[in-house]
Order: structure tokens, then C-alpha cells, then sequence
């Protein structure tokens, strides 16, 4: 019996190995150049952890914004020396007015969680080591906590450019956080009993308020995606905040994503009702 159709045989066999190792390692090699960490203006890719997701529910979906303040977001506020680098480059004022819009235009709920400090708050006995300094440069003062004495353009009010959308007599203002997270004021509370189950959350300051917005909410049993270029944290020469929180935002939150897509998948949601 001629050996020559075994041999063809084995070698078509060998052809379509190498065609099927090269289509795998091309396949691979696609996926590898398309792999990447979440960044303040892209949302990950095949970046080895979970993509949980989030869908925009209108009935049961509020964006929550942080302290959207003129002593973060203002180049006349007194943190604007390590927060605007990490502001300016993330483009945190405009997309943070971009979410304020959208809302506006669509009528999702907005909840505003702001931070205040009265008088009787630096008689405080001990404090952590950002609010030691929130106190000393008088971050967010208020003489009184039921007066408006002095509030309008300090640095605990409102950046101008977003009065309008937070004085329009439907955006919530909550009651003042006192450190970092929500656990002091009525945030829960007021998304409880307006039926919201699902935040998308930005907001100042990245890996101090907003983060910490971000797990107790997510521990008070709330979805969170988080918009990763609606905010921005403070970089110092040993520190990056931003880059600190950017991580914990990916593995904790159920997703994160840049403003444009987030503006998107809303008007998109809304379109939909």
C-alpha cells in the first residue's frame, strides 16, 4: 500500500495545526493589545477582574454628587493647590456639569451630599489627618448651622456654574457629611424613600468623600457605578489620591465608566420609557 496518502494526510493535519496555533496566538495577541486598566477617561478591558455591570433603571436610578463645593472645584478654593492638577486634567468641573444637564434634561433624580463645617465642629477633641487640615485652612466653613450668613460665594457654597441645576427646587441636598462618607447625614435615608436603589456616584474628593460614598452605600445595600472622570483627588509629592481611589472604584463598584458614555446611557435609558 503506498505510504503517499498517509503522508498527505499528516501533512494537511500539520497545516491545520499551525493555522489553528496561529489564529489562537493572533487572537490572543488582539486581545492582549486591547487589555487595559480603567483610567480616568476609559473603562477597563479584559482587565483579569470581573465586569458585574449597571443598567439604568429611571425609576429606581439617581446620579449622587460630592461636595460639588468652591473649595474643591474652584481655582479660588484653598484645596485647589493639590486637587487642580487632578481637576483640570480630568475635565471634573465640566463633567460634572454635563451629569448636572442630563439630569436636568431628563429629570433623573439628583441627590447632593454636601460638606459643611459649623462653628461647634472645631471643638472636636481628635480628628484624622485630613479633616486636621480641613479645620486648620477652614475647608467648608459656615458660622451657624441655620444661617446663610456668609454662604453665598465662600468656599462651602455651590460652584456657580452648577446653581441652577442644585436651586431648581427638585435636586435633594441632603443634610452635611462630617468626615468622608455618608454614614453622618440623611443621604440613605432620602434615596430610600424616593425609591432609588441604584447611584451613579461622582463628585469631589475621589479617595476621601466620594469613595467613601461609594462603600457605605454599596454596604448599605445600594448598586453604585462610579463616573471616573466626574472627579478627581488630591496629588501631593508622595501621593496620588486620585490614582488610589481609581483602583478601589474598579473593585468595588459594580462599574465605572467615563462621562460621555454615562450621558449616553441615560438619554438612552430615558428615550426608552
Amino acid at each position: 500500500m503506498s505510504t503517499r496518502p498517509k503522508r498527505l494526510r499528516h501533512r494537511a493535519a500539520a497545516l491545520i495545526a499551525a493555522a489553528c496555533l496561529a489564529g489562537n496566538l493572533a487572537a490572543t495577541a488582539t486581545a492582549q493589545e486591547q487589555a487595559r486598566a480603567a483610567t480616568a477617561t476609559m473603562p477597563p478591558v479584559n482587565d483579569g477582574l470581573p465586569m458585574p455591570g449597571f443598567a439604568i433603571d429611571p425609576g429606581s436610578t439617581a446620579i449622587v454628587i460630592t461636595d460639588p463645593q468652591n473649595d474643591f472645584l474652584s481655582p479660588q478654593g484653598v484645596t485647589w493647590g493639590v486637587v487642580g492638577e487632578s481637576i483640570t486634567k480630568n475635565r471634573t468641573v465640566e463633567n460634572l456639569g454635563a451629569l448636572f444637564e442630563v439630569a436636568d434634561q431628563t429629570g433623573m433624580p439628583v441627590f447632593v451630599s454636601p460638606h459643611y463645617y459649623f462653628e461647634h465642629d472645631h471643638r472636636w477633641k481628635f480628628e484624622g489627618t485630613l479633616e486636621t487640615l480641613m479645620h486648620d485652612i477652614g475647608m467648608f466653613d459656615r458660622p451657624r448651622a441655620l444661617t446663610l450668613e456668609g454662604f453665598e460665594g465662600s468656599g462651602a457654597d455651590w460652584l456657580e456654574r452648577y446653581k441652577p441645576f442644585i436651586n431648581n427646587g427638585r435636586t435633594v441636598v441632603t443634610s452635611p457629611h462630617k468626615v468622608y462618607g455618608p454614614d453622618s447625614n440623611d443621604l440613605a435615608l432620602q434615596l430610600r424613600k424616593a425609591g432609588i436603589s441604584k447611584v451613579i456616584l461622582g463628585g469631589m474628593s475621589s479617595n476621601l468623600c466620594t469613595e467613601s460614598h461609594m462603600r457605605s452605600l454599596i454596604e448599605a445595600g445600594f448598586e453604585v457605578m462610579v463616573v471616573t472622570d466626574a472627579t478627581a483627588g488630591a496629588i501631593t509629592p508622595y501621593y496620588d489620591g486620585y490614582a488610589a481611589s481609581l483602583v478601589n472604584f474598579r473593585m468595588i463598584a459594580s462599574a465605572v465608566d467615563n462621562t460621555a458614555n454615562t450621558v449616553a446611557a441615560i438619554r438612552k435609558a430615558y428615550r426608552g420609557r
